[in-house]
């Protein structure tokens, strides 16, 4: 009260020096005061505007806060794959230089095809040569069957020869000798006859069991068909094409008439068709946060170019679980760290994945849909979707 009685003094002070400054005593109209009821009334205005909105702007942060959870640790990636060689030999044609632009199925650099041609022809020759071959055994088949046949024929030419040795022998006509000689012949056509059986049944399994199996379908063309094939492949090997759309990475001291051998890693690709972020937020952020939200990134190399994106999954432990060296929480001195989760998101501009690159920073929001509720100002249960 003391303080108001003696600004309002200082007030009326400075009005009758301003009126004694201005001509004829008037007051001059710079330094004309407000009115003491308007001051009154600004002041009570201000007291409970201000006051009021602090209160609404804190209810409605402390009611929303929980809804957009935001990390700064958050990091893009993209696939990057090794390129290597199926096939070792010389380097006779570069077609990549670091940092170009590659599209699927354009063709990386080139081994030298010349060996590779070769196992190739002479791949085809054993094949024609397993080919004919199964056609000499088809013959010798054919061969064997007729040879059986006539054994057969002999064999029952004896037998009837035989027999009438034996009904001449009986009547006297005939000598013994005779009968003996017939007998032998006999004997010895049913050994020749089995042999020629075994010799179909020889030829027979030389041709994989059956007559009229196909050429191809005989093992060894099988065997030559596959060897003519790996030689085939591995001739394509020699040129190597790009696996999807990406930038060539590492790849300066690569050089026409470089040796490469098989599965040598030369130089990367980092695949720009597939981009995520990975975002690593504090376990106490992941109360609401589910897969499906959306979310909004802004990299720090476009901080004014925010992009849409949508949360995929997240990971099944922290960072502590899948290091090299856990933590040990079974000792004395065991503080307690807030842990942090990757989670991973999907970006939802095409465009903006061209200007992208693998390892740049950004600033993650997510929308989790979930807030205090008004029920939480009563002590209600929280009220989140």
């Amino acid at each position: 009260m003391n303080a108001m009685t003696k600004a309002e003094g200082k007030a009326e002070a400075v009005e009758i020096e301003a009126r004694d400054a201005a001509p004829g005593g008037a007051l001059a109209p710079a330094t004309r005061p407000v009115p003491r009821g308007r001051r009154k009334g600004l002041r009570l205005f201000l007291m409970v505007l201000v006051p009021t909105a602090l209160v609404i702007a804190g209810g409605y942060y402390w009611i929303m806060g929980g809804r957009f959870q935001e990390t700064e640790n958050a990091y893009l990636h993209q696939p990057k794959v090794s390129i290597a060689s199926q096939a070792a030999g010389r380097i006779v044609e570069v077609n990549i230089q670091d940092n170009a632009k590659v599209s699927a199925g354009d063709i990386l650099f080139v081994v030298d095809q010349e060996p590779y041609r070769i196992a190739l022809e002479q791949a085809e020759a054993a094949l024609a040569a397993a080919r004919l071959n199964v056609e000499q055994l088809r013959a010798a088949y054919s061969q064997a069957v007729a040879q059986e046949r006539v054994a057969a024929s002999e064999v029952e030419y004896l037998e009837a020869e035989l027999k009438r040795q034996q009904e001449l022998s009986g009547k006297g006509i005939s000598s013994r000798s005779s009968l003996d000689t017939a007998m032998r012949d006999v004997a010895k056509a049913r050994e020749s006859h089995a042999a020629a059986q075994q010799a179909v049944a020889g030829a027979l399994a030389a041709l994989g069991g059956s007559a009229d199996l196909e050429t191809d379908k005989h093992p060894s063309v099988l065997q030559a068909l596959a060897a003519r094939d790996k030689a085939a492949y591995e001739l394509s090997q020699t040129t190597v094409r790009a696996p999807a759309d990406g930038i060539v990475s590492q790849a300066s001291s690569f050089k026409v008439g470089q040796f490469v051998g098989v599965g040598t890693p030369l130089f990367s690709l980092v695949e720009t068709g597939q981009s995520w972020v990975e975002a690593n937020f504090k376990e106490t952020q992941l109360t609401h946060m589910r897969a499906g939200q959306k979310a909004e990134v802004i990299f720090d190399t476009y901080p004014d170019h925010p992009v849409e994106a949508t949360v995929q999954s997240i990971g099944a432990g922290t960072g502590a679980e899948f290091s090299l060296l856990p933590a040990q929480n079974a000792t004395g001195n065991w503080v307690k760290v807030t842990q942090r989760i990757p989670v991973r998101l999907t970006l939802e501009d095409e465009n903006a994945k061209d200007l992208l690159r693998t390892g740049m920073s950004a600033t993650v929001t997510v929308d989790t849909e979930a807030s205090r509720g008004l029920g939480a100002i009563f002590g209600t249960a929280n009220a989140a979707e």
